[in-house]
């Protein structure tokens, strides 16, 4: 026997797939949804990178603070004698690096960081900005004499609204 032709009713239950409206109607939900999440993750990108900013000052704001306690300690107990200009800062970012010993009061080369952290807004790679311990607090300009503060080259605003220079 034959099946009797379906009814018009019929087929709209056995179609498949999905409408034209109804496409275009999920593509303009996940349309905005994309573009109210995009600002959200651009944010937490800069927040990021301004975490890792503060924790690289901080390491080598410690570091420079720790060689200034150690040369104290070794002036104090006689282990080390300073020349008259000698301001009890390293000279440089490398000396955190490699170390000192500190006229024997340890057994061997005292080390203040594995590595030079790099900041996480200087994309040209020009390092960290110094200050010597003559410079003001603010200054811009490096003295050369020894590294008292280290702070960020980059010209940028953070979210609290204050330059990674300042910082």
């Amino acid at each position: 026997m034959n099946k009797p032709f379906p009814m018009a009713g019929c087929l709209s239950s056995n179609r498949r797939g999905l409408t034209l409206i109804e496409v275009v109607v999920t593509l303009a939900i996940i349309a905005v949804l994309a573009a109210a999440a995009l600002p959200m993750s651009e944010m937490a990108v800069k927040r990021s990178r301004e975490m890792e900013l503060r924790d690289a000052l901080r390491t080598i704001r410690t570091a420079i603070d720790n060689w200034k306690d150690d040369f104290d300690r070794a002036v104090e107990v006689g282990k080390f004698i300073p020349s008259i200009d000698d301001t009890g800062y390293p000279e440089s970012l490398e000396q955190l690096l490699e170390g000192n010993d500190w006229g024997g009061m340890y057994p061997y080369n005292r080390k203040y960081l594995r590595r030079i952290p790099r900041d996480p807004f200087d994309p040209d790679d020009m390092g960290w900005g110094l200050r010597s311990y003559r410079d003001d607090w603010d200054s811009m300009s490096y003295g050369g004499e020894d590294v008292y503060d280290v702070y960020s080259q980059s010209d940028g605003i953070a979210l609290d609204g204050t330059s990674y220079d300042s910082w």
